[in-house]
C-alpha cells in the first residue's frame, strides 16, 4: 500500500505507523469500572469499507496524517495533515 504524506509525497506504507481510528474515543472516567475500561482499551470497530485512520510518518517527516481508505480494496482515497482536520 502507498500513502501520500502531505509533506513528503507518496511513500511505502512501511514508513508509517498505524495508530487507529481518527475519531475521538470517549475515555471513561477513572471510576467507570472494569467493563468500561476493558471496552475502551480493547474493543474497536473493524468496518469493511471506507475508514479514516490516524498514521504517524515515523520513517519520514514525523507528521501525523489522517488517511481515508477502503479496507476492502486497500485503496487510499485521501490524506491530510491531522492538525488541519476539523471535527
Amino acid at each position: 500500500m502507498r500513502i501520500t504524506c502531505p509533506l513528503c509525497g507518496e511513500r511505502d506504507r512501511r514508513e508509517f505507523y498505524y495508530k487507529g481510528h481518527a475519531l475521538e474515543l470517549n475515555r471513561p472516567t477513572p471510576d467507570a469500572g472494569e467493563e468500561a475500561w476493558d471496552a475502551y482499551v480493547y474493543t474497536r470497530e473493524n468496518p469493511a469499507g471506507e475508514t479514516r485512520d490516524l498514521w504517524y510518518h515515523e520513517g519520514g517527516c514525523g507528521a501525523w496524517v489522517v488517511v481515508t481508505r477502503n479496507t476492502v480494496t486497500h485503496e487510499v482515497l485521501a490524506t491530510e495533515l491531522a492538525r488541519g482536520v476539523r471535527r
